[in-house]
């Protein structure tokens, strides 16, 4: 028998075999075992938190960083479930009708955070260490619209764009493409 259990979950990370699930329209993190799916009941009530949109966890720190839709990251503390405003990234972002919640996404590796920006579309690499930026890494000009990126162990970045030039051509197309940047040591 198979049991499946749907729910329409926005973000979604594990850490050691806790899975931490934000839903649609919801600010608490709810967490579950991540092979059972039983409730752990150890959830995170982010009163501050609006609309939270990506989320990951970093296992050096065992922290939980989360983005919400208002361009703040928090960081949670996957010990004892406190969390702090921790980052409001000083990148420019162009907001205009018709833009989408969601290209706004956050990847880790040990001491570093990299953030997407949506338009322009741009990569960030903080330092989770002291919140101090990196480097903005430099995108291809064919990526009209990022939709995530992530640094790998090797320190280049793999990146998930589209080159349309609207988000209509996204729904017409269904076109994603995948860039691999090799970048010169900072």
């Amino acid at each position: 028998m198979n049991l499946y259990v749907v729910a329409w979950a926005q973000t979604m990370t594990v850490l050691d075999n806790v899975m931490y699930v934000v839903y649609m329209g919801s600010n608490t993190i709810k967490t579950y075992t991540a092979d059972t799916f039983e409730p752990l009941g150890r959830d995170i009530h982010g009163e501050e938190m609006y609309e939270p949109i990506s989320m990951v966890a970093c296992r050096d720190d065992r922290q939980l960083y989360v983005a919400d839709s208002h361009y703040t990251i928090f960081r949670v503390s996957a010990d004892d479930q406190s969390y702090v405003k921790w980052l409001t990234p000083q990148v420019p972002i162009d907001d205009y009708e018709g833009t989408p919640l969601g290209f706004f996404t956050l990847s880790v590796t040990p001491g570093r955070l990299v953030v997407t920006s949506p338009n322009p579309p741009a990569l960030h690499q903080y330092s989770t260490a002291d919140k101090q930026l990196l480097r903005d890494v430099p995108l291809p000009s064919c990526v009209k619209k990022l939709k995530h990126g992530v640094e790998t162990s090797r320190g280049t970045f793999v990146i998930a764009y589209s080159g349309g030039d609207s988000w209509e051509d996204d729904a017409v197309s269904k076109r994603l493409y995948f860039c691999h940047l090799l970048l010169a040591p900072t």
